[in-house]
This record gives C-alpha cells, structure tokens and sequence, in this order.
C-alpha cells in the first residue's frame, strides 16, 4: 500500500499545484479550467506516461534478434525476480545511462542507452539491468512516471504564467479576480521548484532500496557498484540531453553540470551509494585533496533532502 499512497499523494499536491496556477492565470474561472485540466492530466499520465517518456528520447524497442545478449539479461533478471518479462528499449544516446518505466509490472519498460552498451562490460550491464528491474519489483516505477508527466505540465504552465506576466497579464480591478503579474511570477518560479522538490524526495527515498535489491537479483554487488563508479564519471565527460522532469528516472542524474541543478540532485550522492554497495563507510570530505573518485553533487542539502525522504518514507507505513 505504501507506493499506492505515494502515487495518491503525488497526483493531489500536482493537481493542487495546477489549480494554482490556473488560479493565478485567469482567476476563479481560471481555477476551474485547471482543476478539469488536472484531472484529465492524472488519467492521462497514469495511462500514457510510459509512452510520452520513451517517445521523449525517442527510445525504440527491441527484439531477441535485434539484440540477444541485452533481451537475454533482462530475461533471466525477469524470472530471478518473478516478474512478467518487460518490453526492452535502446535509447540512441552516446551517454551511458538506463531507467524503467510503466504503470505496473505487466506493463513494464527497461530503456538503456547505446552508450551503456558500448562502454560497460556485461557484469556491468547486469548490474544496471538489475537495479531498473529492482525498481520494478518495489513498484516504483507507476510513481516515477506520473511524477515526470505532471512535472513537466507543472512547468510548462508556470512558464505560461511567466510569460503572461511579462506580457501584461494578471491583471484585475475584481478583488475576485486573477492575481497581479507579480504573483503570476512568483507562482511560475515556486511551482517548478516544489515539483523538482517532490521528485527529488522520491527518488532519493527509493534508490538506495532499488541499489540492495538489484545486487541480490545481479548476485553480486560489485557489477552495479563498478557500473555506479563510470556512470559517474561519464556523465560529465559525455553530457546528456536530457528534461529536468525526467531526471529522477534515470540510474544516475543525467544532469551534472550547474550548481542549480546540483542543489535539487534527484539521486543521493554516488559515493554513498557506491560504498553502501560495497559494504564500506563512505569517504569523510576533508579539505584535503580527496582521492580519485567519480564526479557527484555537493552534499550541502542533505539535511533538506533527508527530511523529505523521510516524509514520503512515512507513507509506507
């Protein structure tokens, strides 16, 4: 019940965040044309959110004879878990990196990139493999996929209420009526930030969980935790072009770069989970050189990010 209740959670503070914003746009009639909108964005993302993702990136499908050695991993990680066997995806990327999608285990999706292909070894590609299909058996991926769609509609409607406030809107002598344009940009900078927020706590609650399970289903953890090392390192050397409202999905945050996006990093840092991999303490930051290690964000909101875990954490009990 603990992911229903997610999901459930998700679907009303995006619906909220909608209304909102439609609230802000055109008023009271405004807030009703949104509300009719939200819920036909919450049928239509627990339905198609798959399909809007994968189109995203133009992922296509593949099949045993297309690429035997990817179809047969997944294949055997499928029958390790007891899970129906997933539709499998190639994403044409040169930057290694893998995530699962659909709204249930029947109707599931595992997406890697070409780049993942060409540059990691096949324990390496298991031990991806594994982690996606992990988040499979925990049910993760229904709320990672409407979290994507709803984000990105959250955005793209703050960036209409942006626009219509610099354009003139907003504007109202009814006290009843739509804010003025500064509340329009408040709003259409808030919005964006509480829907990168909730999908930051998301995604940080459950890839730790995703990290143990798939060792289990891979039977080694050193696969996953040799793959987490290059992920790391190529996702700065090979950048992805990748949306901000699907970054949770992804392995590893395919947006390393500005210190914007570090701050509201989807994924905990890569050395913590590589250690918790390999069964040692995490490297203490000094202000000494570090050692050789992959690239990751700063750790300066943890402690932010921490209570959000452990509020959508206190959903599965």
């Amino acid at each position: 019940m603990g992911n229903q209740m997610r999901t459930a959670f998700l679907l009303a503070v995006m619906t909220v965040f909608v209304i909102l914003i439609g609230r802000l746009i055109g008023g009271p009639s405004g807030m009703v044309i949104a509300f009719v909108l939200a819920i036909g964005m919450n049928f239509f993302s627990y339905w198609f959110s798959d399909k809007i993702v994968l189109r995203m990136y133009r992922a296509q499908e593949v099949t045993p004879q297309q690429a035997p050695e990817l179809y047969q991993m997944v294949t055997t990680l499928a029958q390790r878990a007891e899970l129906p066997m997933p539709k499998v995806y190639i994403i044409p990327k040169d930057t290694p990196n893998a995530f699962a999608t659909g709204r249930n285990p029947q109707h599931a999706v595992v997406a890697v990139t070409q780049g993942l292909l060409k540059l990691m070894n096949r324990d390496e590609i298991m031990g991806v493999l594994a982690h996606e299909m992990a988040h499979v058996n925990n049910r993760d991926i229904l709320i990672g996929s409407i979290a994507a769609t709803m984000a990105g509609a959250i955005m793209m409607l703050a960036s209409m209420a942006r626009w219509g406030a610099l354009l003139g809107g907003g504007r109202s002598d009814n006290n009843n009526g739509a804010m003025g344009g500064i509340g329009l940009i408040v709003m259409s900078i808030l919005a964006p930030m509480g829907a990168m927020i909730i999908q930051m706590a998301i995604s940080r609650s459950r890839e730790f969980l995703a990290d143990a399970t798939g060792a289990k289903l891979a039977g080694s953890s050193q696969g996953l935790a040799n793959a987490l090392e290059k992920l790391g390192s190529y996702a700065k050397q090979i950048p992805m072009d990748a949306s901000p409202s699907t970054a949770h999905m992804f392995i590893v945050n395919p947006l390393s770069g500005s210190s914007f996006r570090k701050i509201f990093s989807t994924h905990p840092p890569m050395e913590e989970r590589i250690a918790r991999l390999r069964g040692i303490r995490p490297p203490v930051q000094t202000n000494t050189t570090p050692p050789p290690a992959p690239p990751s964000g700063p750790r300066s909101n943890r402690n932010d990010t921490d209570r959000g875990s452990a509020f959508w954490d206190s959903l599965d009990k």
